[in-house]
């Protein structure tokens, strides 16, 4: 198979993916190397497929696909699980974290949590690890965009983050820096 249609087949094997594909799982129906698929992505997204690598595999961005929104939150290391949980638990994934740092600028960090299971392996990787939480930076305060299939939603999700008490309000530098730049 040639590269032009290899690109053509694994475009169209995320095209028609519900999940995420492993580089490797590629490679292999390609019958390449897993370097060569990486490549094939490379060129594949300079000619404008919105194709994002994932903990578990490549996902192909559809237009028109979920809705996503910013939250500020703040609170201590004994609730993070129960943030990310709530998350999860009505049907929103945790694309990222981020803090904006008044002297360091925005940190952020990729997670793609959409379920129990990620934010299980997620804890358990920094519990065994010797690295600490972002938002220990900035006292607790951090960013999350969070997808889901609808506003309503995000909605559900916002309304239970703040009956928690972890929803925070903007500081006058972030609503000067304007959120958008998040």
């Amino acid at each position: 198979m040639r590269g032009r249609e290899r690109r053509f087949e694994i475009l169209a094997l995320l095209e028609g993916a519900t999940e995420p594909i492993p580089g490797a799982e590629i490679a292999r129906r390609c019958g390449v190397s897993r370097q060569v698929i990486v490549h094939d992505i490379a060129l594949l997204r300079s000619e404008g497929n919105d194709i994002v690598s994932r903990h578990n595999g490549y996902v192909l961005v559809r237009s028109g696909g979920p809705c996503r929104r910013l939250f500020k939150v703040c609170h201590d290391e004994s609730q993070v699980e129960e943030e990310l949980y709530a998350i999860v638990d009505a049907g929103g994934t945790v694309e990222d974290v981020i803090v904006n740092h008044r002297h360091y600028g925005k940190i952020e960090a990729r997670l793609d949590l959409s379920s129990r299971r990620d934010v299980r392996r997620y804890l358990d990787d920094l519990a065994h690890s010797k690295s600490t939480l972002l938002s220990r930076v900035t006292s607790g305060y951090h960013f999350h965009h969070v997808s889901a299939d609808s506003e309503e939603i995000l909605d559900e999700i916002g309304d239970e983050l703040a009956r928690m008490g972890l929803i925070a309000q903007l500081t006058p530098y972030e609503q000067e820096q304007g959120i958008e730049s998040l």
